[in-house]
């Protein structure tokens, strides 16, 4: 009786056009989007230009430091920042009139920029101007010091270089990229169906009917538990895959960010393993959430904070790095989900970890499956 009721809800699930839009092509749709918005986000600077707004009789000195950068355009005005304002700009330089003069007397210089700092490309455009400026004005330090007969390494003892931890600092991304995915997946492909299992059934007045054939409530609301529990997994495994066969041929700067290492059979099984645990735990907080509710509408009311919670660890986990992952990461639910992922695309297997994720997510399923049970067991719960 198990076996068939768990048949006939996912025949009936996949068989309805409007859940098989929202469980299969709607995630993948919303994942291709991201995935090339953050191959476009990963992407951008190259090859692009800035226009930076300068006065006509700006030194020739500087503008040589300028156009040294490719990236920069000098885009001639009477009034730089007037020009900025009207959008004709970036960003804007401002030199002293006499500023030839001042650097020729060793005196001190004003330059200024002006930009906007909530602008991308005006921001990106002052980091260059700045770093431009500086390497000239090194140059007019070198010279005063070569005057003086002065070494320019007298006044720099340090040699300083700066390493990344991972060799394409982009695999960041990619470790927050794919857990959102899957996590935002799992919850839209899912929910659906756990609203029109129970609240659906009591909005269409079929609850009563159902209710009344010999089929024990336990058996019952096990079997929508794990026809939600297979949809949110096929849905999460579809979207893994598209989205790795994505990065793989639509993308250039993630598919670098990526190396496959030898343990990454392992991981992949992993990952698998940890879809199936996830889709178990979000099914149990959906199927509450539509016993609870009179109508589906009502029930997705219930479940939009669920899919908030799927995203918040993002602004947690995004300032993490690899090495500063603790038992805590592991031992929130959703939250491990982007931790454990983060590892495994990085190239780590670490079994501790997976154990505490998977317990920890295993316990909360258990616990918010019997609470959704004993509701069930309920006429309050299951009556319109």
């Amino acid at each position: 009786m198990f076996l068939n009721i768990y048949l006939k809800e996912l025949k009936d699930s996949f068989r309805d056009k409007r859940t098989l839009l929202l469980t299969v092509f709607l995630p993948i749709i919303i994942m291709t989007l991201l995935t090339l918005f953050y191959e476009k986000l990963v992407s951008e600077g190259g090859g692009e230009s800035y226009q930076l707004a300068v006065a006509a009789n700006l030194p020739e000195e500087i503008r040589t430091s300028l156009l040294a950068n490719s990236s920069i355009e000098l885009v001639e005005e009477k009034n730089p920042e007037e020009a900025l304002q009207n959008g004709e700009a970036q960003a804007a330089l401002l030199t002293d009139d006499n500023f030839a003069n001042l650097v020729a007397e060793k005196q001190n210089a004003e330059l200024t920029i002006i930009g906007d700092s909530f602008s991308q490309s005006s921001s990106t455009l002052m980091s260059l101007t700045q770093a431009a400026l500086s390497q000239y004005e090194s140059i007019i330090v070198s010279e005063r010091l070569e005057a003086l007969g002065v070494e320019a390494d007298t006044i720099k003892p340090l040699s300083i270089t700066q390493e990344e931890l991972s060799e394409d600092p982009t695999i960041n991304l990619v470790a927050m990229l794919i857990p959102l995915i899957l996590a935002v997946a799992i919850s839209v492909g899912a929910g659906p169906s756990a609203a029109d299992f129970f609240s659906g059934e009591k909005e269409k007045k079929t609850m009563e009917a159902l209710l009344m054939t010999p089929v024990n409530r336990s058996t019952l609301v096990f079997a929508k538990w794990l026809t939600i529990s297979t949809i949110g997994t096929v849905t999460g495994i579809i979207t893994l895959l598209v989205v790795v066969l994505e990065i793989a041929f639509l993308t250039e700067n993630l598919k670098n960010a990526i190396e496959i290492g030898d343990n990454f059979g392992l991981s992949v099984i992993l990952a698998i393993v940890l879809t199936i645990v996830y889709s178990m735990f979000i099914a149990s907080l959906l199927m509450l959430t539509s016993i609870i509710g009179k109508t589906i509408k009502e029930s997705q009311s219930y479940s939009a904070p669920i899919m908030m919670v799927t995203i918040l660890p993002l602004m947690f986990m995004s300032n993490v790095g690899i090495n500063e992952l603790e038992f805590k990461h592991f031992a929130i639910p959703v939250m491990n989900i982007y931790s454990l992922l983060k590892e495994l695309i990085f190239g780590i297997t670490n079994f501790e970890h997976f154990f505490i994720t998977i317990g920890s997510n295993l316990i909360v399923l258990v616990v918010v499956f019997f609470i959704g049970r004993i509701m069930f067991l309920k006429d309050k719960w299951v009556m319109n």
